[in-house]
């Protein structure tokens, strides 16, 4: 938990008070590997902190699923169109190991942001932060070519190439798993 407080403590400083109040409304979920989060056309009721672990975003398909992101330990995770319009999204989130999330529900989090000094400007952080990796992907993937993704990827995130199986990877960078595999080879 006081994962979380450094986090936000990197931004803004919080009143005991204030923290004492969030700390409360925060619970505490495992998760399995493989285990979702959320199902596609289920409602996020939670914005979660990543103590331990490795998830992925991704749209459901027959053939292939369409992964578009990954959150790590010390990362906020949600489906956050969900949770702030609490309709059911268009995506799932897995563990892709086993995982430690810190949550706080929809209606906790709107009485942190009535009755604190500190309220709003914690939830914009978390959101701001969300929002910021949606658009550096979003550009990537419009400006990019595929290897040029896989290597700011590697040089950003090696870490990613470790924890993360490369069909999972491929999708991300939005390749085959066969065409990163070549990719790959050309720059070994």
């Amino acid at each position: 938990m006081e994962a979380i407080r450094n986090y936000f403590e990197q931004s803004v400083s919080m009143s005991d008070k204030d923290w004492e109040l969030f700390a409360s409304k925060l619970k505490t979920e495992k998760f399995s590997k493989k285990q979702f989060l959320i199902n596609a056309n289920e409602t996020e009721h939670y914005l979660s902190f990543i103590e331990k672990g490795t998830v992925r975003f991704f749209i459901p398909k027959e053939i292939e699923d369409f992964t578009f992101s990954f959150s790590f330990a010390g990362e906020f995770v949600s489906a956050y169109d969900s949770f702030l319009t609490q309709k059911p999204c268009s995506y799932s989130i897995q563990a892709l190991e086993e995982t430690v999330l810190w949550r706080i529900a929809y209606e906790d989090l709107n009485l942190i942001y009535a009755e604190t000094e500190i309220g709003n400007k914690i939830g914009r952080l978390a959101s701001e932060r969300l929002y910021l990796e949606n658009f550096k992907r979003e550009i990537s993937l419009l400006t990019q070519t595929a290897e040029e993704r896989y290597l700011n990827l590697f040089s950003e995130q090696r870490h990613i190439l470790k924890q993360i199986p490369l069909k999972y990877i491929a999708s991300y960078i939005g390749i085959t798993p066969q065409a990163l595999s070549r990719i790959r080879r050309k720059i070994s």
